[in-house]
């Protein structure tokens, strides 16, 4: 179903979308990182066709375009993107398994398609806009249903040979741990993510630790809480939820440390749903990853700072994508790969650099 409708001569709009485990999200998103509207849609699992999923991809998008000229979409995936910018290799939380995503719904929708991990995505939004503005060498950590990343090196979005750097979620961090959805046991998003959040509040109320306030939040019912009802109650004090945080910003700062100590970077940006807790999460972290970090009393700490973008980081982010994309001449041809140069796969470092000032001179960068 093509996007342009009776509105076609109006201003072209950039929509990006954030496509995760459990809804998605579409936004108009302006040349300054503003999102100018946005629209919502449930995905429907993991269990299911990818049609399914298609279909709220398009009834999201549908919404924002309105009836008006698309100048191009972009995607954020939760999952492994292949280095093309084409397929989504694996999904841990929806039905894709190297389905070529882009080509499918750029020929549904009949504008160009632009395709990314929501991490990598995440990082463009905090390079051009956000908390990662000016740095050579920043890591990227989205926190939501599981864990994300991405990594700037030399200001360069680093993809890796498959494009599937920066999955750091999947890092093994507790030999035959807990089991997780990607068919692995022991991944560190199985002990630091929103699902490891909501896991430790259900153990401490089974435990009978005190809840009033979350349960009050809840209506008094432990299978109604979320995410940010946990997050109300702690900053009200609840002690479980408190507890909670605890926990999963200890495991934050020693999985950081772990890739401090390969990375260096000058920054390291904490994004994602639970990001939204602010210092509850971050003041436990930052204590983990200076106590675990290796040479941590003889090197400088990177400071560990939260996101400028909260949920709309993946949208931003994508939408960025796309103008990059379009003003580099590597349109999509509809249902096909990539034009312009041989694929996307064997662009150069350069075409890959983010758009802000993280791509510019490096003169600028060393005096900050």
């Amino acid at each position: 179903m093509p996007l342009t409708g009776p509105g076609a001569g109006l201003r072209p709009v950039v929509i990006g979308v954030d496509v995760g485990g459990t809804k998605v999200m579409a936004a108009e998103v302006a040349p300054d990182g503003s999102v100018v509207s946005v629209a919502h849609a449930s995905t429907p699992g993991r269990r299911v066709e990818v049609e399914l999923v298609e279909a709220a991809l398009t009834a999201a998008v549908t919404e924002v375009a309105a009836g008006r000229r698309v100048a191009g979409v972009g995607l954020a995936a939760a999952g492994f993107v292949d280095s093309a910018g084409e397929r989504v290799m694996f999904a841990p939380h929806l039905p894709w398994r190297g389905h070529q995503v882009r080509a499918r719904l750029a020929e549904r929708w009949q504008v160009p398609v632009f395709l990314d991990n929501d991490a990598n995505c995440a990082a463009r939004a905090e390079t051009d806009y956000g908390a990662a503005v000016g740095a050579d060498d920043a890591l990227v950590i989205t926190l939501g249903t599981g864990i994300g990343g991405a990594v700037v090196l030399d200001g360069v979005l680093h993809r890796g040979r498959n494009g599937m750097a920066g999955e750091f979620g999947h890092a093994q961090v507790v030999p035959g741990g807990r089991g997780c959805e990607c068919g692995g046991s022991g991944c560190w998003e199985q002990y630091c993510s929103g699902n490891a959040l909501r896991r430790h509040v259900r153990a401490s109320l089974e435990a009978g630790l005190a809840a009033a306030a979350l349960l009050g939040l809840a209506g008094g019912d432990p299978e109604a809480v979320t995410g940010p009802m946990i997050t109300e109650a702690a900053r009200l004090g609840d002690p479980a939820c408190l507890a909670a945080y605890a926990e999963v910003g200890r495991w934050l700062g020693v999985g950081t440390a772990n890739l401090v100590a390969a990375f260096d970077p000058e920054v390291v940006v904490i994004g994602g749903g639970v990001s939204a807790a602010g210092d509850l999460l971050l003041e436990p972290a930052r204590r983990a990853l200076a106590e675990s970090l290796v040479g941590g009393q003889d090197r400088v700490v990177p400071p560990l700072l939260r996101a400028s973008f909260g949920p709309e980081a993946g949208v931003v982010g994508a939408a960025s994508m796309v103008r990059e994309g379009l003003g580099r001449g590597a349109r999509p041809r509809l249902g096909g790969r990539l034009a312009g140069a041989a694929a996307a796969n064997r662009a150069t470092a350069a075409s890959r650099r983010p758009r802000g000032r993280a791509a510019r001179g490096a003169s600028s960068r060393r005096g900050r």
